[in-house]
């Protein structure tokens, strides 16, 4: 059996295996079912956040408020998680780099804020239009075998398929 892992690119980290990684989740995924009865999923985190300071009938939702219980606590500890990940990797430095799109595109720091928010409007249109985000319907929805999560996870893979085959095709050929 060959060794398929290789360094990522903070700080030169071999990362854990696959297997284990996957067995991870799947045990965060059966604990957060079996004893909370809660499907995986973060997308409504930042509903959550937004409850604590907006006032409207949409963040006062019975269900939105309850899973603060769990799902604030997870959003910590994924956070924390990375923090401690970095410190422990040999840190972290906030840089500008962009790697192959700063080679061909030379964008500004005002262009890049641009790009990254315009990125995450289409993320966040993508998981408000498909009812959930990637770990939702990709982890959960999928073992579930429910076909709104398979039509999903589809619809997510395909278009990054898409976006990485234009951004390689088009905006790095066309910086040439």
């Amino acid at each position: 059996m060959h060794n398929l892992t290789m360094p990522l690119i903070l700080n030169n980290l071999t990362p854990i295996p696959w297997w284990a990684a996957g067995a991870s989740i799947a045990a965060v995924t059966l604990a957060l079912l079996f004893f909370t009865n809660r499907r995986l999923g973060l997308s409504s985190g930042f509903e959550d956040l937004c409850s604590f300071v907006v006032d409207r009938p949409y963040f006062r939702r019975p269900g939105l408020l309850t899973a603060r219980e769990w799902r604030l606590p997870m959003i910590a500890g994924l956070v924390l998680g990375g923090f401690l990940s970095a410190l422990l990797g040999g840190g972290w430095h906030p840089t500008w780099a962009l790697g192959m799109l700063d080679q061909a595109a030379a964008l500004s720091p005002a262009a890049k804020l641009a790009w990254m928010f315009a990125g995450g409007l289409c993320i966040g249109f993508g998981t408000r239009l498909s009812g959930g985000c990637t770990s939702g319907h990709g982890i959960f929805g999928l073992s579930n075998l429910e076909l709104p999560s398979l039509i999903a996870t589809l619809a997510f893979m395909a278009s990054g398929i898409a976006m990485t085959q234009f951004v390689y095709r088009v905006v790095f050929h066309w910086s040439r």
